[in-house]
């Protein structure tokens, strides 16, 4: 019986670790993303300093591992974009205006130079607001202070 009642409370102890580490927040650096969609960090959110709304393209491919506009080589899995006027640096939130999916982007190079788009998003940061797929969608851009 002892034999079964340590087994018992091994079990029960196993099983408490687990609620109390599934109970905990997790927090994770800037740039970094965790399960599900990316979201912005909590002082991202707060602060605005202008919202820009048009159609969002992605680039990737034939691109990555090149030099950005900023000097930094591409690279398409991570969450940078490509603004004309924006600063080095910048980081805006993107909301894919057809699903509601929102990623933050470091702009770190120069375009889109393709009809009216107003933002070329690197593959990573497009397939995070679900969009590699159309290649093209309507996005609202925030750019956070």
């Amino acid at each position: 019986m002892s034999f079964i009642s340590a087994k018992l409370r091994g079990f029960r102890a196993i099983a408490t670790l687990g609620l109390i580490l599934a109970a905990a927040p997790i927090a994770f650096s800037p740039g970094q993303t965790g399960p599900g969609s990316p979201v912005a960090q909590a002082s991202e959110q707060t602060r605005v300093a202008k919202t820009i709304s048009g159609p969002a393209s992605w680039y990737g491919g034939k691109f990555h591992g090149r030099t950005t506009a900023n000097g930094e080589r591409f690279d398409m899995e991570k969450l940078t974009a490509a603004h004309r006027s924006l600063p080095f640096g910048t980081r805006v939130r993107v909301t894919n205006e057809r699903n509601g999916r929102s990623v933050v982007v470091r702009i770190n190079d120069r375009g889109p130079f393709v009809g009216n788009r107003v933002i070329d998003l690197s593959r990573g940061a497009a397939a995070a607001v679900g969009m590699v797929r159309s290649g093209v969608a309507p996005v609202r851009i925030d750019v956070l202070m």
